[in-house]
């Protein structure tokens, strides 16, 4: 479930509710996870639902960290965004109803996505911390 609105402004830095809330971007090249190389997954900072995992990250030399494809499709709502003048598709998470970026159709073969995402979305679970954090079922993938 959602944290309420009060318990995000207790939980998230202002820039985290900012971002997952109001739909703002960070600064590119001035983020956490955009030239991060650690194996793990990338889960919503809100809800905790696993999102992408850095074997599917790479450079995309956007400044943000880019993602190939979701580790679970289902946490993903794709979104008609026209803000900036422009036609682009939000991603959100489903449970956490975050914002997290945009996808674009310009990545890396096979699925040629580049999901462009916030760190300030995510929180970086490493390979040796995912049975300690509950995400034991993504081991495997390593």
């Amino acid at each position: 479930m959602k944290p309420s609105d009060e318990d995000l402004k207790k939980k998230l830095t202002p820039l985290q509710y900012e971002v997952t809330q109001n739909q703002a971007t960070e600064r590119p090249f001035e983020n956490a996870f955009w030239n991060h190389e650690e194996e793990g997954i990338y889960v919503d900072i809100v809800s905790g639902e696993p999102l992408f995992s850095s074997l599917d990250k790479f450079d995309a030399s956007c400044g943000w960290p880019s993602f190939s494809k979701p580790l679970e499709q289902e946490n993903i709502v794709e979104k008609e965004d026209r803000s900036w003048l422009s036609v682009r598709t939000e991603v959100v998470s489903k449970d956490g109803e975050s914002h997290l970026g945009h996808v674009f159709d310009d990545g890396p073969l096979p699925t040629g996505l580049r999901f462009c995402i916030n760190s300030a979305s995510l929180r970086f679970i490493k390979k040796n911390d995912l049975e300690k954090e509950g995400y034991s079922q993504y081991l495997s993938l390593f």
